[in-house]
């Protein structure tokens, strides 16, 4: 998957894996991260990297597996605080981090279903910039949507 370094315009390889132990304790020590990641250690959490850094997580998420719904909860997720606003070195941070649930929703058969539970400001952002849809008080995207959002964003591979 790419990455987009603003100031150049080039493109910047990126991995997601779940995360390690021994992360949490850098995460925990960096002023990069607001969240408090330990609490999401009975959940499956990743982080997303450049390539050429792997021990500089630029984003972290945490999903829910709800088999019984056919769907995988967006539970947390977190950019860097330096990859944040209009002064942002990186972009497509999150937007990688949620395509990657997504297709990992389609690999479980669920057809690319994901939820969430926004923050009323972040609602509009969700829906215009990811093609999320609104259920009540969460957000979800599937389906159509989902592949969109997979092949714009990790599509490279």
């Amino acid at each position: 998957m790419k990455l987009l370094h603003i100031v150049s315009g080039k493109s910047l390889d990126a991995g997601i894996e779940e995360i390690k132990e021994e992360d949490l304790g850098w995460i925990e020590s960096s002023s990069e991260f607001s969240f408090d990641w330990s609490t999401e250690q009975f959940y499956e959490v990743y982080k997303i990297f450049l390539l050429e850094d792997r021990r500089n997580v630029l984003g972290i998420m945490s999903l829910i597996d709800r088999p019984d719904e056919y769907r995988i909860h967006l539970n947390l997720l977190e950019v860097s605080k330096s990859n944040q606003g209009r002064n942002k070195s990186i972009d497509n941070i999150a937007a990688c981090l949620i395509a990657f649930a997504a297709e990992n929703a389609f690999k479980r058969g669920y057809y690319g279903f994901v939820s969430l539970e926004p923050k009323t400001l972040l609602i509009e952002h969700y829906q215009k910039n990811y093609g999320f849809s609104q259920y009540g008080r969460y957000l979800g995207i599937e389906g159509k949507s989902s592949r969109i959002l997979i092949n714009k964003f990790l599509g490279d591979e």
